[in-house]
């Protein structure tokens, strides 16, 4: 993915990461350790808990960003204040990043109200504003498209299953009465063959799953397996389809570990891998795991020697071999800032299993 979003930004554009526990707490120091210098590396991308970019028309806050940074760094473990810090930050920020007045994103919101339930703040009032009430809000009623999470703009309705994906987590845990409906629309989008396609159909559309057509979207489908393995425990149905998903998962995985992502990233990254070696390490896969693991790892800055273009940037994780290449020999500068640290934030924590489950 690096698709320069991550985990396409849920709602507008977006991989997110987040799990209700900490992965940290099932590995040894030794296993710990690379993920452990991509999560130090990504605390030192926040400014006061925000990820700041740098974009044609100058700086800018990365609201998006910065929750996966918080969700990496809390599924590695060690990094509390830095958490705190991103959610305290975005409790400032609600009205910029979910929409306010007559704008309403879905997918955000429901970003939004993961980092609140899973780092401590008060989802009724994060930022004085009831994040359950406005992700109902965004949540289709009724007809074909019920359940379906949908944005209220005047830019038009961007959300999609990495969206869906959050809502029902969060709804979820809310113990929202919307939760039921959010979760069967999503099983809609998945296909037979166990994976789930990232875009809806139009809320209008008549046929709101998946088609023949849909194509396969292997960061996504790693995306619902983090997301959702914890909330799916005790309903057969919905675990069933997430062990399908991860099935289909192992069967993508190329000899050398990688994985590609979807139909805009068919080469190898360590976005998709990262995400793949999380979702197979979770559910037990741990050889496959560990080798996607071994492959993201090949893509991590090491201790680099005085003068190098990459000395002082251990710990980051390149996007790809040519992306490694090209910072070994200009450094990490602005241009190519947003593609390391979104590489690392999804992939980092697939480092836990880098010796196995």
């Amino acid at each position: 993915m690096s698709r320069s979003t991550s985990v396409r930004r849920a709602g507008t554009t977006a991989v997110a990461i987040s799990v209700a526990v900490s992965l940290a707490a099932v590995a040894s120091p030794a296993q710990a350790a690379p993920a452990d210098r991509g999560a130090h590396w990504l605390s030192d991308q926040l400014t006061n808990g925000i990820v700041v970019g740098h974009g044609t028309f100058g700086d800018y806050n990365d609201y998006g960003l910065s929750i996966d940074t918080a969700f990496a760094l809390r599924a590695i473990g060690g990094h509390r204040t830095e958490v705190r810090q991103v959610r305290h930050a975005m409790s400032h920020h609600v009205g910029d990043y979910i929409g306010a007045g007559s704008e309403h994103y879905a997918g955000p919101t429901a970003k939004l109200l993961v980092l609140a339930e899973t780092t401590g703040g008060d989802p009724t009032s994060f930022g004085g504003v009831n994040l359950i009430r406005k992700l109902n809000r965004q949540v289709t009623k009724s007809g074909d498209a019920k359940g379906r999470i949908a944005d209220t703009s005047k830019y038009g309705d961007y959300a999609n299953t990495v969206g869906q994906i959050l809502a029902v987590r969060g709804l979820t845990a809310a113990k929202s009465g919307q939760a039921v409906p959010a979760r069967r629309f999503l099983l809609k989008q998945q296909c037979r063959q166990g994976y789930f396609r990232l875009n809806f159909s139009k809320v209008t559309a008549t046929h709101q799953g998946c088609r023949r057509t849909s194509p396969a979207d292997p960061d996504t489908t790693a995306y619902a397996v983090i997301q959702l393995w914890k909330t799916s425990r005790g309903n057969a149905r919905f675990r069933g389809a997430l062990k399908d998903a991860v099935t289909w998962l192992a069967r993508q995985q190329r000899r050398n570990g990688s994985y590609v992502g979807g139909t805009s990233t068919a080469t190898p990254n360590t976005n998709s891998t990262g995400l793949a070696a999380w979702a197979l390490g979770l559910t037990g896969h741990c050889s496959a795991a560990r080798a996607a693991a071994t492959w993201v790892a090949g893509l991590q800055v090491g201790a680099e020697p005085a003068g190098s273009k990459l000395a002082g940037e251990r710990g980051a994780i390149a996007y790809d071999k040519r992306s490694l290449k090209a910072g070994r020999h200009d450094g990490i500068v602005d241009a190519t800032q947003d593609q390391w640290r979104r590489a690392t934030s999804q992939a980092a924590p697939g480092l836990l299993f880098r010796h196995g489950c």
